[in-house]
């Protein structure tokens, strides 16, 4: 029964869908009695881009999920940078929309190219092509916005969940089937191969699936999500780009929760879109609303709301995908 539980912990919790700026502007890396080792990954490296020229940058990689792809949310959050640093400092990003469009190499940095359609005087749009081998892998647009007050301001209401200091990491949840005596070698290999798992960010699912019993599901999760190490209140340019990258974790697997005999044999994303509605920090815990409202044809869609911890709603993200 316990090696049950182990083997689906594992397929449930490898997310998929994947670095150094030496002109980050420097309000975008966190100052204070924070040491550097204290600070997180996703700003130091993954969301590092290397500037090659005007509107040209490369990035790099940090952590690559078991598919050998790169993983998506790296390469949206990476392009997001990417525009983000051509456009001023009093404008921040409230919508993008991205389409996949080949797999990306982890053995090759990603090549970020910027085009520049429009300044207005409340709104910037700009596109990103990022490249490998002279082919887009990713083609994204991006919408910035100058801050302005509006009386209509309504929201859903966040959905009453434990607090995450009640609730276990994924982490804490491997180690404790991990203490199974009864545990197979090869799952126990398995799980040890997740722990090891450099992922930049810390999750504690609200509702864990129930692995002894292969049950179906709702097409829906609640967990707590943030990134791992410190960020600090800085640009809201930086918090929605981890927003981005933190997005497309283990979204799309949504869609497989109604089927628990179903083992998708190739998955990927076609496109992600996400629209920034309120200001939030990336390194403080917020609740990640993953639903599935339909599959067919080969495809999922997925809906996702990412919630501050005082109900805020921060962000919302649309993801459809390949499902085979």
């Amino acid at each position: 029964m316990a090696d049950t539980e182990a083997r689906e912990l594992a397929e449930e919790n490898t997310g998929e869908s994947s670095e150094s700026v030496t002109n980050v502007k420097t309000n975008w890396i966190p100052s204070g009695e924070e040491t550097p080792d204290l600070r997180s990954v996703l700003v130091t490296s993954v969301l590092n881009l290397e500037k090659l020229d005007t509107d040209l940058y490369r990035g790099t990689h940090h952590w690559v999920p078991r598919s050998q792809r790169l993983f998506g949310g790296q390469i949206v959050g990476q392009a997001l940078v990417a525009a983000a640093k051509s456009v001023s400092e009093d404008v921040f990003a409230h919508s993008l929309h991205c389409y996949f469009v080949r797999a990306g190499d982890p053995k090759v940095p990603v090549l970020y190219q910027v085009d520049r359609p429009r300044d207005g005087q409340s709104f910037c749009v700009r596109s990103v092509k990022a490249i490998q081998n002279g082919q887009p892998i990713l083609i994204c647009q991006a919408s910035f916005h100058l801050h302005q007050p509006s009386p209509l301001q309504h929201q859903f209401s966040m959905p009453a969940v434990p607090p995450p200091e009640d609730l276990l990491t994924v982490e804490m949840l491997i180690q404790r089937y991990l203490s199974h005596p009864d545990l197979a070698e090869h799952s126990k290999q398995g799980l040890n191969r997740l722990l090891a798992n450099e992922v930049p960010i810390e999750i504690k699912p609200v509702n864990p699936p129930d692995f002894y019993r292969r049950v179906a599901m709702e097409p829906k999760k609640l967990y707590w999500v943030r990134a791992r190490g410190y960020i600090g209140e800085g640009d809201m340019k930086l918090h929605c780009c981890v927003a981005a990258y933190v997005s497309d974790y283990s979204f799309l697997d949504t869609a497989l929760l109604p089927y628990p005999a179903y083992r998708a044999q190739f998955s990927a994303s076609l496109d992600h879109a996400m629209w920034f509605h309120s200001t939030f920090r990336a390194d403080d815990w917020m609740l990640y609303e993953c639903e599935s409202p339909w599959a067919g044809g080969s495809r999922g869609l997925v809906q996702g709301r990412l919630w501050r911890r005082d109900g805020v709603l921060a962000v919302s993200c649309v993801q459809e995908g390949v499902l085979r």
